[in-house]
This record gives C-alpha cells, structure tokens and sequence, in this order.
C-alpha cells in the first residue's frame, strides 16, 4: 500500500510538473481547486461531561477516543463525529485536522498546516491565534467565520 502510494506520488508530481505548474499547491491554485482540510467534527463545550456522555450515547453515538477522568470524550455515529469538552472552551468549535480522515488515520497526502495558514492569510483571513511558521509536525490555528464561530485547524502529525 505504502509502495503504491509512493508510486503514485511521484507520478502526480511528473504529471504536475510536465504540465508547468512548480508544486501541487501551485496546481490547485491556479486551477481554484479547493484544499482538503481533513477529518471534520464538532467540539462541544459542556456543562457535565457525564450527563453528555450518556445523553450521546441515547441517541447512537459511541466513544471512540477520549478519557472521561481528564474531561474529554470523542464520539462517533457512522461517518458523524462529535467531540465533547468540560471546562475545555469557551465556545462551540468546529475542528479540521489536516493529515488525518474521518476516522482519525493518517491520509497522504495533505496541505501541512502552516501552508493552510499562508494561504488563509493571503485570502485575507484574520486569525486568533497562529501556528509558528518556522516549525514543522503538530501546531493549530484559529480563525472565526464571519459570524464569530470559531473554526480550529489542528495537525496532529
């Protein structure tokens, strides 16, 4: 599979470059492609994390991932994913997470974090808070949508 990958990787780059285009990046741009901001799910702030919990459960969610004792749960129905978060946030938030699916696992490939960054910024687009853009791996961003909901970007890898 990883072989596969690798090989298709370095076909889409030859593809890329013979076209004339320096970079995936520089492809979608100038085709107004839109970037694949990864697995999506709702982070929801909450007042008692046990009676969410069951609340979720009630109507055909199951834990995924979390830990109870540290205040954090991820749950899943189907493809839906809800994370749920006591004393966490202050609002709501819907999260991205470059490099993984909807499932948490890896996907390749993906727009690294501080690239997404750039080119939010170059959009115009106003940030909470920011990555460092001389890093590489894990980071976030926070950027709020035109009515004040924010959104997090975070890379877990």
């Amino acid at each position: 599979n990883r072989y596969r990958f690798l090989m298709f990787d370095c076909n889409l780059m030859l593809i890329i470059r013979r076209k004339g285009y320096t970079s995936y990046r520089r492809l979608l741009k100038m085709k107004g492609a839109s970037m694949n901001l990864g697995g999506f799910s709702v982070s929801l702030t909450v007042e008692d994390i046990h009676v969410s919990k069951a609340f979720y459960e009630k109507i055909g969610f199951k834990i995924y991932y979390g830990d109870i004792t540290q205040k954090w749960l991820i749950l899943k129905n189907g493809d839906c994913t809800v994370g749920i978060f006591e004393d966490m946030f202050e609002k709501n938030i819907l999260t991205f997470n470059p490099g993984w699916d909807k499932d948490g696992n890896e996907s390749d490939p993906f727009v690294d974090i501080r690239q997404l960054q750039e080119d939010f910024k170059e959009k115009g687009i106003a940030f909470i808070c920011e990555v460092e853009a001389n890093t590489s791996g894990p980071g976030n961003f926070i950027i709020l949508d035109p009515d004040g909901n924010p959104i997090m970007i975070d890379q877990h890898r």
